[in-house]
Parts: structure tokens; sequence; C-alpha cells
């Protein structure tokens, strides 16, 4: 009797740790890994036990599962404002160069190929980086490689306040791109605590701080320019910067990234610092790893770029890496091209910037006036509406058919300026080209962090981004360079090039739309 009851006894004890291990042990292994129930024990609360059976019957969650139950509250709307400052700061920076060509050139007796390659060094040192922050950021974290990034920004641009020659301001520019290209990385940890949901509109109304930021330095720049000077301007300029810094010290790491390092308990408690903040109750059961049986088993490699080119992910990412060499290209491209064509009465029946050329004053030191520093505002505030176009259709549509739809959009309004309209149906045209091309940007940055897993997402964004700034730094060359031979000859690019990219986000084969963001291939 007593050696039936010790039997019995035995035969509990094996159905418990059959429970905890989980499928491991279904397999066949009924030894249960000491070190495996100590951590488990850290981050998983007491099991519910049946009266028949006395077997335990954990319920078990990933963090996709846990961010979707506790939704959006208090904690994303902190997140949104402190990642958002980061997409302001990139922003500014952009944003000063239109205004501190300008100055330069008339300071410094600067030729065209000079000032122009004070923004295109920018551009060099933002593809160059952008990879290397994103495989950063998939290795060592994202909180960290956002604050590294900053602080390079911050330093150099600080630095560039005092730069004594032509030389020196483009090497400490060409740093500070260096560190821009990190900031993409806010989007990333961003859409990590995003639920489902609410996942795309998020990310686009996150966009929206890039507008803002837009606008905040122009007008920064109509209070100092007239006054203090470029000087005064750059160095204002990078304040917002060291502000993001100091908000970093908040800013959680990702629990997506502390699961694929393998530091579950420590994602576990950022999870409850979600619950906790959102005033909702954590899930019950045990966070596992999505998409594996016994993670805790698993050595995940991070952050390295063969693995956007997997035979799942090939295709999409050679897609994408096209989808974001065009909005970057179409972007700026509409932006430069507005200047030069308001700059003539009517650039269809000449050659723009050919009166210019044979008048002897194309390198005249004109500044720039409240009343150009207003236009540039104006030109800003037509990115408002292409978002909010694209926070309504981008999950109605889905994404692959709204980044299209953008793209189309954009192609026909752009083509439109070839019909040598009036200058007030020129601006007509030429506000909801920039516009939808704003949209179609927007959409680029929802589609990426999605398709990509927790592991990839990362270098995934970085190394589109990285394409995408050579798109800018070629295209000056077609909308100021090749303008002044023909107006047809760049528009003409402009929108066969968005055509083609139109048809190419129509062949993704991967919808994002209601999918689970994974955390390994």
């Amino acid at each position: 009797m007593f050696n039936s009851l010790r039997n019995r006894l035995a035969k509990i004890k094996h159905k418990e740790y059959d429970n905890i291990d989980g499928d491991s042990n279904e397999q066949g292994d009924k030894t249960p890994s000491s070190q495996e129930d100590v951590c488990l024990e850290t981050f998983t609360p007491k099991a519910e036990r049946t009266e028949d059976t006395q077997e335990l019957h954990p319920d078990t969650f990933t963090v996709e599962q846990a961010v979707d139950a506790i939704g959006f509250g208090k904690f994303q709307v902190k997140l949104f404002f402190v990642a958002g400052l980061a997409w302001v700061c990139d922003a500014m920076e952009m944003m000063l160069l239109s205004v501190l060509g300008p100055a330069l050139r008339c300071e410094w007796n600067l030729q065209t190929w000079e000032e122009a390659l004070i923004t295109t060094v920018v551009f060099i040192g933002m593809s160059i980086s952008s990879w290397m922050w994103g495989s950063m950021c998939d290795k060592y974290g994202r909180k960290t490689t956002l604050i590294t990034s900053s602080m390079f920004v911050f330093h150099y641009g600080l630095l560039s306040t005092f730069s004594p020659s032509l030389i020196w301001i483009w090497i400490l520019r060409g740093l500070v791109g260096f560190g821009i290209g990190g900031a993409p990385q806010a989007v990333t940890l961003y859409s990590e605590f995003l639920p489902s949901t609410f996942r795309a509109k998020g990310l686009v109304l996150f966009e929206m701080f890039w507008a803002a930021g837009t606008c905040i330095e122009v007008a920064l720049a109509v209070i100092v320019m007239p006054t203090l000077g470029w000087r005064w301007l750059l160095g204002l300029s990078s304040v917002p910067v060291l502000i993001f810094i100091l908000a970093c010290l908040w800013l959680p790491e990702s629990a997506r990234y502390e699961m694929t390092n393998g530091r579950h308990d420590v994602a576990y408690a950022i999870i409850e610092r979600i619950a906790k903040d959102n005033n909702k109750p954590m899930p019950e059961g045990k966070l596992i790893h999505a998409g594996s049986v016994n993670p805790e088993q698993v050595e995940v490699k991070r952050g390295r770029v063969q693995d956007l080119f997997t035979p799942d992910l090939r295709i999409t990412t050679i897609i994408l890496l096209g989808l974001w060499f065009s909005s970057s290209f179409c972007y700026y491209g509409i932006a430069l091209l507005t200047t030069e064509l308001f700059d003539e009465e009517n650039p269809c029946y000449s050659s723009v910037g050919q009166k210019v050329q044979e008048s002897g004053c194309f390198l005249d030191c004109k500044m720039l006036s409240t009343k150009d520093y207003l236009d540039l505002l104006w030109t800003t505030v037509a990115e408002f509406p292409g978002q909010i176009i694209t926070l309504l259709a981008i999950d109605y549509l889905g994404r692959k058919k709204t980044i299209a739809l953008d793209f189309f959009v954009f192609s026909v309004f752009v083509l439109l300026v070839c019909t040598c309209p009036s200058r007030t149906v020129l601006i007509v045209f030429i506000f909801v080209a920039r516009a939808f091309i704003s949209g179609a940007f927007q959409a680029c940055y929802v589609y990426t962090p999605e398709v990509y897993p927790t592991t990839t997402r990362a270098i995934g964004v970085g190394v589109c981004s990285g394409m995408s700034r050579i798109g800018a730094m070629i295209t000056p060359f077609v909308a100021q360079v090749l303008l002044r031979t023909s107006i047809y000859i760049p528009v003409s690019i402009y929108g066969g090039i968005s055509i083609v990219t139109t048809i190419a986000a129509l062949l993704l084969p991967i919808e994002t739309k209601g999918r689970e963001m994974k955390d390994t291939h």
C-alpha cells in the first residue's frame, strides 16, 4: 500500500513537470531543467489546478498578445511624444539645409557646387550610417542606439556653429548626417509598443512630427536669421536633440528586443510597466517567445544584412529598397522643383534659369526674405493633408494598395505640370503631388517595421533608409540641373519613376494589414 501511494505521487510530480516544461517534455524528455524552472518562476504566475487530476494548466502569451490585450493608453501616449521628439530633431536638421546654403553663399561667396555640397555631405553621412545604426539597434538595443546617434547629432551640430571655413562645414555637417542616420530607429521602437489594431494609424500620426519639425525650423529661421545669423540658428537647432537625449532616461527598451535577446524576466517587467501605466491587468500565464517552443534554448542571430535576403524575404526587400529610393527621390525632388518653378513666370516656354545665367547674376547674393520663409512654411503645410488621407486609407485598403495609390496620384499631378498651367493652378498641382508623395513615404514607414521580424527589423529599416538617402543625393541633379535644360525632362522622370513604383508596390508578396509582427524568421 505504501509503495502504491509513493508511485501515485511520483506520477503526479511527473505530470507537473510536463506542464511546466511544455512541448519539449511531451516529446519524451521527462527530466526538467532546474535552470529553466528558476527562470520560469521569476515571471510565471501561479498556475491553476483542477480538482480531479491536480495537473498544472498554465496559460501562455507573447509580447504581441500582451500589448494587444493591454491596449493603447497612457504609456503609448508618453512614448509617442518622447520618440516623436527624435523625428522633430531629424526634420529640423534637414530643413536647416535649405536655409544654411543661401546664407553661407552670401557670407563666404560660394559657387553653386560648393553650396550644393553642403546638402550632399549630409545625405552621404546618412546613407553610410543608416545600415550601421540598424545593425546596432538589433544587436545592442533600440534605446542605446538612439541615444548614441543623437549624441553624434548634438555634438557635431553644436561644433558646426563654430566652423571657421567651408571645409569644416562639410566635415562637421557630414558627421551630423552620420548621426541622423539613426533617427529612423525611433519608428522601430515606437512600432514595437503599438497594439496591432492601432499600429498603422499610430505610425502615420507619428510621421506628423516630421512636418512639425520642419515648421518649427522655418519659424526659428524667421526669428533668428535676420538678427543673429546662421551660427545661432545652428546652435539653437541642436537644443531639441539635447532635450531628447535627456528624455531617453524615461525611454524603455523594446520588450520584443529583450525577448529575442533571452532576457525574458526583463521583457516581462517592461510589459508590467505598460499595464501599470495604462491601468490595465496583466495577461495571465507565462511569457513565451513567439514562434518558438522553448526559446530559452534558442541562440538568435540579430542585425545581419544577409537575413533581409532569405528566400521568404528576398523579393520583399528588393521591392522595398526601390520603394524607399523612389519615395525620397520624388519627395525631395518635388520640394526642390517647387522653388525653381516659382522663380519663373512661365517656365514651360523657356529653360528655367536661362535668364539668370544670361544676365550673369546667377551667383549674386540674395538672402531669403520673410516672404521666402513663409512660402517654405506654406509648402510644408501641404504634407498634412497627405498624412490624413494615408491615415484613412491604410487600414481600409491595406499597406500595399495605399502605397500604390499615393504614388499613382503623385504621378498624375506631377505630370500635369507639363500642361503649362497658370501659377495658381500650378500651386494646386504641386501641393497635391507633395501631399501624396509624403503619404507614400509614411506608408513605407508603416509597412517596413511590420514586414520584418524583431531580429532584423531595425537593420531592415536602416538599410531601406540608407537607400532612400541615395535617392535624395541624386534628385538635386534632376530637379535643379536638368530643369535648366527643359521642364519636361525632370517632370517626366518623376512621373515615370512613380508609375513604375506604383506597379512595384502592388507586387509586394506580403500584405501586413492585420498580420502579427514576428519576432524571428
